[in-house]
């Protein structure tokens, strides 16, 4: 009986840290898709969205992201055969990665819509809003982080905060990977849970240091173009 409890404390070891290996590895995709990520500045999102207020917009972007998210979540769970253990399947690897993209456009698209992006290029804006990422909350615009070395951003704190973060969302959703319709429903349910609660958290962070529209800069209007902060914008 020793024996055997040895052997299965050994087995969940190794199956930890082939969970950690593979989180890592997804971690470190996350980071360096995100500063590639095409996000649309205020002024293109208010040429799309005609008429809309700071609150309609936001929900638009939402409404998007959360039938994004729940299509990712579907595809993978009724594609997905049986689970692998102890590795991350390639299957919730792929999810957690898609939907983590979608997450990261809405998080900075929402940033733009409450009038205060994160300034700067493409790596310093990806470290922010990966942060706001992992930590389910809005940019902190007094933060340190934005204003060191753009090359050290993406480094090692942020990534050990995305591996937390990618655990976290591989536990919540195995239920994606039972085979056909069953985790396809679950994957599309638990993404579109996830999303959304993202969103409100997100949404009720930056509601409190909202800058209104009027007091903005000029080159944030709908007649503004064109409107990009993806991989080539400052």
């Amino acid at each position: 009986m020793a024996s055997l409890a040895a052997a299965a404390g050994r087995g969940a070891a190794r199956g930890g840290r082939g969970l950690a290996r593979a989180a890592a590895m997804v971690a470190d995709r996350i980071a360096d898709t995100a500063p590639r990520v095409p996000v649309r500045d205020l002024a293109a999102l208010r040429r799309q969205f005609p008429g809309l207020g700071p609150e309609q917009l936001a929900d638009k972007l939402v409404t998007g992201a959360v039938r994004s998210s729940a299509a990712v979540g579907a595809g993978v769970g009724a594609a997905a055969m049986l689970p692998t253990p102890p590795a991350m399947p390639a299957e919730l690897a792929a999810e957690i990665v898609g939907v983590a993209s979608v997450e990261y456009k809405l998080i900075a698209e929402l940033h733009e819509v409450y009038g205060v992006p994160v300034p700067g290029g493409p790596t310093r804006r990806a470290h922010a809003y990966l942060t706001a990422w992992s930590e389910r909350r809005g940019v902190d615009l007094t933060s340190a982080a934005l204003t060191a070395d753009a090359g050290s951003l993406l480094g090692a704190p942020l990534r050990r905060q995305l591996r937390q973060q990618v655990l976290k969302r591989a536990v919540r959703n195995v239920p994606t990977l039972i085979p056909f319709l069953v985790g396809a429903v679950a994957g599309a349910a638990a993404n579109r849970r996830e999303t959304a609660g993202l969103a409100r958290r997100v949404r009720a962070d930056l509601r409190r240091r909202q800058v209104a529209w009027d007091r903005l800069p000029p080159g944030t209007g709908p007649e503004d173009g064109p409107g990009s902060r993806g991989p080539d914008a400052g």
